[in-house]
């Protein structure tokens, strides 16, 4: 997985207080996670201070932002770094970045067509796959269901891949 697009670790949900503190939704590990970056979007923002939030988000303050209408503006923006400066993985550990847009086979040999969504409803990741024809199914991401994959496609299980 040796591309280095940007990844989201984060997007700023508004301002906070008056002095140019934002209010970030994680998308990652927490803010322990997040902590380990000073530059955002090809360092166009520079991180100075952040702190949990207690609510599962966080409190940031960039260098760049100076006040409460300059946090304002960046409502919205997704924070990115480079995927090349995440952590390594593990076996069996991937990150969503890496999945999304990979063409997806079946144990068969069927083109199933592409990743374009992973979700998490409590039990454990779930991959949406488009097919070429534009329907789309869910898989579950395990081994069962996902026996492998790598940089360039993901191999479904043929029974997990039925579209009726």
């Amino acid at each position: 997985m040796a591309t280095d697009r940007p990844v989201t670790l984060a997007a700023v949900s508004g301002a906070h207080g008056v002095t140019g503190d934002v209010r970030l939704k994680l998308f990652g590990e927490g803010v322990a996670a997040l902590k380990r970056y000073r530059a955002f979007n090809d360092s166009s923002l520079t991180l100075t201070s952040l702190r949990d939030d207690g609510k599962g988000g966080a409190i940031a303050r960039f260098a760049e932002v100076a006040d409460r209408t300059a946090a304002e503006r960046l409502r919205g923006t997704a924070l990115t770094v480079p995927r090349s400066t995440l952590p390594p993985l593990a076996d069996g550990e991937y990150y969503h970045a890496d999945l999304l847009g990979l063409p997806a086979v079946s144990t068969d040999g069927a083109d199933l067509g592409e990743c374009i969504a992973i979700d998490n409803f409590g039990a454990g990741d779930v991959l949406e796959i488009r097919t070429p024809e534009g329907k789309r199914f869910m898989v579950p991401m395990s081994l069962d269901a996902v026996p492998e994959w790598n940089a360039d496609r993901l191999v479904i299980t043929a029974a997990y891949a039925q579209l009726d």
